[in-house]
């Protein structure tokens, strides 16, 4: 098996990302003045500099709430360490429950922050190969309407959508049996038009990261996708591959489909991959890692977008290492992530 996995940020997550897109829709949580100057209740979250980093920070995510419950509890220490987490755009992972409602709550939120929300669609049928983040639509027409529901709940706000991780990346290495492939594809072109038809919404189609294999491998897969239609790919989602590494093989993966840019998530990869432990799961929390680069538009090369935290740190890989369900805060782990990050 390749070391391709790391996507597990999901399960977990799903209860909570209904009730606080929901919640959104009614206290229209964002900056007073759309700069991001006046502090947010709780945590005192606001916004980063929209010129260099135009991505909404939700006020009140799960390390925002860390943050102020560690604040009231006395631990002005560790609220510091999330509080680097917290401050920073991460992207929202959308559950099939009600998915109109949530991505009309973020992207509302995030437009009357003057932002753009950052989303992600984690939910193509048979996901995750039966690993820690298995499951997804029932089938073809499910996930169908699920990406209906999305581009209804996005409307004509900004929004930038990280398309289905690890999904077409399966479909190379063996691991997504044969007899999904065809209808792979074709919903995740499907989906990949839908979006693009939104007034203001980005695509970027997920192509894996710089350790699973060679950018000859999934290029013209990722045509069959797609692509061509999108903004562009992704690198590294949910993995820890160093930015250096990521922009080297995005640079050589987009020179082989027509010379599409790419972003690349650096929530985690601020000390590379873990090369300890089993070869299969040094992707699931592997211990010693740290925050990467902070979000934003102005990167290190013209064909990279932006760096962003699509994976969301201090949320579990799975049910590895000690740690919870994928998708599920670990206190400890982001603790550690955070200190190691400087």
């Amino acid at each position: 098996m390749y070391d391709s996995r790391g996507v597990g940020a999901f399960a977990g997550r799903r209860a909570s990302a209904v009730a606080l897109g929901a919640a959104l829709l009614i206290t229209g949580c964002s900056s007073s003045d759309g700069k991001g100057e006046e502090p947010e209740a709780g945590a005192g979250i606001t916004q980063q500099p929209k010129e260099a980093d135009p991505f909404w920070v939700n006020p009140d995510g799960t390390a925002a709430q860390q943050v102020a419950a560690l604040e009231k509890a006395g631990k002005e220490t560790e609220a510091r360490q999330i509080r680097k987490i917290a401050e920073q755009p991460v992207a929202e992972w959308i559950s099939p429950e009600n998915p109109r409602e949530q991505t009309r709550g973020f992207t509302e939120a995030a437009d009357r922050a003057g932002r753009t929300a950052l989303l992600v669609l984690y939910n193509i049928p048979h996901r995750d190969c039966g690993q820690y983040s298995q499951g997804g639509a029932a089938d073809g027409d499910a996930y169908r309407a699920f990406v209906d529901d999305v581009a209804q709940g996005i409307g004509d706000r900004p929004a930038t959508v990280i398309l289905e991780p690890d999904a077409v990346l399966h479909l190379v290495d063996g691991c997504t049996p044969d007899e999904y492939h065809e209808e792979r594809y074709d919903l995740l072109k499907d989906a990949v038009t839908k979006l693009k038809a939104l007034k203001n919404t980005k695509v970027y189609l997920d192509a894996g990261n710089a350790g699973w294999g060679d950018p000859d491998q999934i290029f013209e897969p990722l045509r069959w996708a797609g692509v061509d239609r999108a903004d562009g790919f992704s690198v590294n989602v949910s993995n820890f591959y160093s930015t250096e590494d990521s922009i080297a093989y995005g640079k050589k993966l987009s020179a082989k489909i027509g010379g599409k840019p790419f972003v690349v998530d650096t929530s985690r990869n601020g000390n590379g991959p873990y090369t300890g432990g089993a070869a299969d799961e040094r992707w699931c929390n592997p211990p010693g890692r740290a925050l990467g680069e902070t979000p934003t538009v102005k990167t290190a090369d013209p064909l990279v977008d932006a760096y962003l935290w699509v994976k969301r740190p201090g949320e579990s890989d799975g049910e590895c290492k000690g740690g919870p369900k994928a998708g599920q805060w670990w206190p400890e782990y982001a603790l550690k992530l955070a200190r190691a990050g400087g």
